[in-house]
């Protein structure tokens, strides 16, 4: 396998499965979700990233969503699994239930907790590569495990048989932009920035595209790539203005939330905006009444954008 072996370019968003208060999954408002996605113009979505609370769920749970996405978007648009785990048995574990669902292809971040040496994680991800079918995205993602994956170590990892791509959420934009240029012509490369330093690198030098999180200004995330393949720079900064606003009005430079968690923004951002969020699942708990507020006032200052 190699990067030409999958199709995923532009937005792709890890996005939200809704949850009722008590905590169970509201299996409706997920088909609902899923199917505004896909009309809204995503290029491919992510279930069960950080976005998606993988972290909650049981075995079963993870089974359900898998099928249950599959059968709702009907091979439309690309669907990535989230299969992270502490393991890499139980990595190859999730990602039978992923290639059992139909997917196309898993993502996969080093171990959260454990922080590994390069040595390990060369071994992590060669044991990964070795036991599944799928292709696989690595993702960069210290915020989460303590790791920032350099440009030397994923070099490595771009030579192993099933990895094709990678999500690289890292706030160090040296790392980013230097493993860009490492590995760009053996991995698709996600996570450029909606501005004008990732339009420039995108219509320079390659580059996929986005897996952002939770799409809540729509059809807007994708247009932004539309914009950009077909030469029209000042449309894309404008979709990419907007898309930067809510970033900067509710994450920090490492991607932690200003206030809240992450999951709870993203769905009270749906929730205000009409659309299934539902509730996030312990340990992550739902926003105040004025962290509320913040998000709607944020959403409505985007729109006037």
């Amino acid at each position: 396998m190699d990067k030409y072996t999958v199709d995923w370019k532009g937005y792709i968003p890890a996005i939200s499965i809704p949850f009722f208060k008590n905590g169970e999954i509201d299996w409706k408002g997920w088909s609902t979700l899923l199917n505004w996605l896909v009309d809204e113009g995503m290029h491919g979505l992510l279930v069960n990233g950080t976005t998606g609370e993988w972290f909650s769920q049981s075995l079963e749970e993870m089974d359900a969503i898998f099928q249950a996405a599959s059968k709702t978007v009907n091979n439309r648009i690309p669907l990535i699994g989230g299969c992270t785990a502490y393991t890499a048995e139980q990595v190859v574990e999730r990602a039978k239930l992923v290639e059992k669902a139909n997917f196309d292809g898993i993502l996969v971040a080093p171990p959260p907790y454990i922080v590994l040496t390069d040595e390990e994680l060369v071994a992590y991800y060669q044991y990964i590569s070795d036991h599944v079918e799928l292709p696989i995205c690595i993702y960069n993602w210290p915020r989460g495990t303590n790791v920032d994956l350099d440009k030397e170590l994923v070099a490595r990892l771009a030579d192993l048989e099933k990895i094709v791509a990678i999500k690289n959420s890292t706030g160090n934009l040296q790392n980013f932009v230097s493993t860009f240029f490492a590995i760009k012509d053996k991995l698709r490369v996600f996570g450029f920035p909606m501005n004008e330093l990732g339009i420039s690198l995108m219509k320079d030098y390659g580059g996929e595209g986005m897996m952002g999180a939770g799409a809540v200004l729509g059809s807007d995330h994708p247009n932004f790539f539309h914009s950009l393949w077909e030469g029209n720079i000042e449309k894309a900064l404008y979709y990419g203005k907007k898309d930067q606003f809510l970033f900067k009005s509710w994450y920090n430079d490492d991607f932690s939330a200003k206030y809240g968690s992450p999951q709870a923004i993203i769905k009270t951002a749906l929730n205000l905006k009409g659309l299934p969020g539902g509730y996030p699942r312990l340990p992550i708990i739902p926003l105040t009444k004025e962290q509320e507020l913040k998000v709607k006032e944020s959403l409505e200052e985007v729109e006037r954008l």
